[in-house]
């Protein structure tokens, strides 16, 4: 029998839910007040900087500082992932090795002493172009069928995914299907909560209904969760349809970038974020966050926080990857990216007083605020920055900083090609060039999304990405 002593221990200490409500800045109510305060400090703040000798000094000694920051970064050396568990695929029983084929038999013989639950959730709104592929992902992964289930959230959909999933439960035993009424509330948030009390796994893992899984995904991360302190980990996501244009090449860039970046911020025990798609979180710590906020529209980035409030730790998994559709439309990324961007602004308006106290250990404290600055704060201060420069015929107060940004980008992307394609290394360097050309948009989307959050009132709302069933080939590059 194989036996993995100590895993899903429970954990002794943890910061207790009731702590992590969101609070308010003194005499500012509400995200839009709290938006337009922190808009008013960072404008009011960069001209303040243009008018006094020192500003530019202050500027050069914050970019040193980021710079030391960035360059520990660029040299982490993160943590090979342990070996992933042995296969019960039928055709993996036929090896010459006969301690292997006894040690494959055995696990396949006794999968209940062996092998962990895990639930696997999709929250599924007319998506009848993809849902039949999807559920034979999931339902045919190289885990055994009886130590691992599928709950499909049907959120009332008027096309025909209701019907096919109807079909499906009969070809496939670990099928679980909810229908959720009309008029149900919490989009994708409320959907998750409405079933994930009712699954079984000690492992919850999420993804979109676009998604490509590839058959040995639950071998190779169920043991990053051997660890009792790891309470989730986020798997690499890449573009299915990156050749379709330039768009969803840029998107794959992108991704290339973030996977990067995950893997050293965690290396160093910075943060490491949960991206929605390929999420999986230990039970024990999604039900001490009171499962997913209902009350935002980035779920996956605010649980992250509560996590980590919570003290648990988030890794990342490099391969195997999970596929996804990108965006080929430039105004759906516009809208898409907007969402994201607003989310992510919204996290740190809410808990803005537990990071402000040290709920987060140092060095997650230093490279979150250091990710804020490069990410939404040079965006927000830009306008001001360059108006300043204009009048007073200079160049921008923060142009150190955002060289750095840029070379940061430059070089994480560049490397995070490397590691996620297997491609030669000019095409690296061309597919960096543009990727770093289309992140551009993100000075735009957040410097207007800062705006627009502070002048109009925000209503929840869940928009839906269109997903087409893309037939292009996505392929897996183990290591």
């Amino acid at each position: 029998m194989v036996d993995f002593p100590g895993r899903f221990s429970p954990r002794r200490f943890y910061t207790p839910i009731e702590e992590l409500e969101i609070e308010d800045f003194p005499g500012f109510a509400g995200r839009r007040s709290k938006a337009a305060l922190t808009l008013t400090v960072l404008w009011g703040t960069t001209v303040v900087l243009h008018l006094v000798s020192w500003g530019s000094w202050l500027v050069l000694g914050l970019t040193a500082l980021l710079t030391t920051h960035a360059l520990r970064i660029l040299w982490g050396r993160p943590l090979l992932p342990p070996p992933p568990l042995p296969s019960v695929a039928p055709e993996s029983l036929q090896v010459a090795d006969a301690i292997a084929a006894d040690r494959a038999l055995t696990i396949a013989s006794s999968p209940g002493e062996t092998w962990p639950y895990v639930s696997l959730l999709v929250a599924a709104k007319n998506e009848e172009t993809v849902i039949e592929p999807l559920v034979a992902a999931l339902c045919q992964l190289d885990y055994p069928a009886c130590r691992y289930e599928v709950w499909i959230i049907d959120d009332n959909s008027t096309d025909g995914t209701n019907q096919r999933l109807q079909a499906l439960t009969s070809r496939y035993p670990q099928l679980r299907v909810l229908r959720r009424a009309a008029g149900a509330s919490g989009g994708k948030s409320g959907a998750l909560n409405q079933v994930w009390p009712n699954t079984k796994g000690e492992i919850i893992g999420v993804f979109d209904a676009d998604a490509r899984v590839p058959k040995q995904l639950l071998r190779h991360l169920v043991p990053l969760f051997d660890r009792a302190e790891v309470g989730a980990v986020q798997l690499q996501k890449s573009v299915v349809n990156r050749a379709k244009n330039l768009w969803t090449r840029g998107q794959q860039a992108e991704m290339a970038l973030d996977s990067y970046f995950q893997q050293q911020r965690i290396s160093l025990g910075g943060i490491g974020e949960l991206r929605g798609n390929g999420q999986f979180v230990r039970r024990a710590a999604l039900a001490q966050c009171g499962g997913w906020n209902e009350e935002t529209i980035t779920d996956d980035l605010d649980l992250t926080l509560r996590l980590h409030f919570g003290g648990w730790e988030i890794q990342f998994l490099l391969q195997p990857a999970v596929g996804e559709e990108g965006v080929e439309r430039p105004l759906a990324l516009w809208h898409q990216r907007n969402r994201w961007a607003e989310g992510g602004y919204q996290r740190y308006l809410d808990y803005w007083r537990l990071i402000a106290q040290h709920r987060l250990t140092p060095a997650k404290t230093f490279d979150m605020a250091a990710f804020w600055i490069i990410q939404y704060g040079l965006p927000t201060v830009a306008l001001p920055d360059f108006v300043m420069a204009v009048l007073r015929h200079r160049l921008p107060l923060f142009l150190p900083l955002s060289s750095l940004a840029l070379t940061l980008s430059m070089i994480g992307m560049f490397c995070g090609l490397r590691r996620t394609r297997q491609q030669a290394v000019w095409v690296s360097a061309v597919q960096t060039l543009w990727g770093n050309l289309y992140m551009l948009h993100w000075l735009v989307v957040i410097a207007t999304m800062a705006m627009r959050l502070s002048v109009r009132p925000k209503r929840l709302r869940w928009v839906k990405t269109i997903h087409l069933g893309s037939e292009d080939d996505f392929q897996i590059d183990l290591p």
